[in-house]
């Protein structure tokens, strides 16, 4: 028999690994397809994104120099903070996985390669404040404008700006 203690423990926690993942369907837009009328949806399966430091993620790092025009090292800092959700409630990690390697939900974003768009940090830009309603195939998660998160244009610049530098260097 649990003691009331690690009773109230098991609790909070159940609570706040509830709160989690119910954080991460809302930021990925559920993950699944709606359910036609008078019938039942199949939920597409997904792979999860481990959380920050589990695995063996490697995390890109951007290479010297491949900051946008107009974008300091600051920015690109503060990008990868709200990328990884250590700032302003980014929650770009959990579609795009942790290594921003893509998962079943969103497309990679180090290959270099873009589904729409021509990469450019304005096209970067528009994407995060505007986000992607509409998965594009095979992906199954839209994006949510400022993907899901409050945040400010200088926010954004930033997160443009880590997200346009790791999609031109090679991760370590």
């Amino acid at each position: 028999m649990s003691s009331p203690v690690s009773t109230v423990r098991r609790n909070t926690f159940m609570s706040g690994a509830a709160f989690v993942i119910m954080v991460a369907a809302v930021a990925c837009g559920g993950g699944g397809e709606k359910a036609p009328a008078g019938g039942s949806a199949s939920a597409t399966p997904s792979t999860p994104a481990a959380a920050p430091g589990a695995g063996s993620a490697t995390l890109p790092t951007p290479a010297p120099g491949t900051a946008p025009t107009g974008a300091t090292a600051a920015m690109v800092a503060e990008g990868d903070s709200i990328f990884h959700g250590l700032k302003a409630g980014g929650l770009c990690q959990t579609c795009h996985g942790p290594d921003a390697a893509g998962t079943a939900l969103a497309p990679p974003l180090v290959s270099g390669k873009w589904l729409t768009g021509d990469g450019s940090y304005d096209f970067i830009q528009q994407r995060v404040t505007t986000g992607m309603p509409q998965p594009t195939p095979p992906y199954t998660g839209p994006m949510l404008p400022k993907g899901g998160a409050d945040l400010s244009a200088d926010q954004i610049k930033s997160v443009a700006a880590y997200v346009y530098s790791i999609s031109r260097s090679k991760t370590k």
